[in-house]
């Protein structure tokens, strides 16, 4: 789970660093989660701040940006090791910068990148987590839900 939301965080990840250049605290997320998973080495101190550095360096990005959503789904990655189901977010938010990114093509752009996300998962997860991140056209837009309940 992970790796899958590193993955969909490091997709949207340019559209921070193009909007924010020289604040690599999204990527250092991404870095923190990849080398927990590849070490098995669990800190919750470093994967906690490299989380809220993430999210502190989203509230820096313009509200309702790529940007600002991109960086999102790099906090909620690295967060996946304190609780796997911050995996959701880091896809849920990836979907929202896709979609924030070209408003004009945002169905396609975000169908798109939904069924690049879906492809990746394990095929016994994927009904399990994608039934759970919502895509709505919504008046020539599109809108992005995280459906929490039971088991969530």
């Amino acid at each position: 789970m992970a790796t899958w939301a590193a993955d969909c965080a490091e997709r949207v990840l340019p559209f921070f660093e193009a909007a924010c250049p020289g604040d690599d605290r999204p990527r250092k997320a991404i870095e923190v989660c990849r080398t927990w998973v590849r070490t098995g080495v669990f800190r919750m101190a470093k994967i906690r701040g490299a989380s809220l550095a993430a999210h502190a360096a989203a509230r820096g990005a313009e509200e309702g940006s790529a940007a600002r959503y991109a960086a999102r789904a790099a906090g909620q990655a690295v967060a996946t090791a304190h609780v796997p189901q911050h995996a959701y977010g880091a896809a849920y938010y990836a979907l929202k910068a896709v979609a924030a990114a070209d408003p004009a093509n945002a169905a396609a752009n975000v169908a798109r990148e939904r069924d690049w996300q879906e492809e990746r998962l394990p095929q016994g997860l994927r009904e399990e987590i994608m039934g759970r991140i919502v895509v709505l056209e919504r008046r020539g837009g599109v809108s992005v839900t995280l459906r929490k309940g039971e088991g969530f």
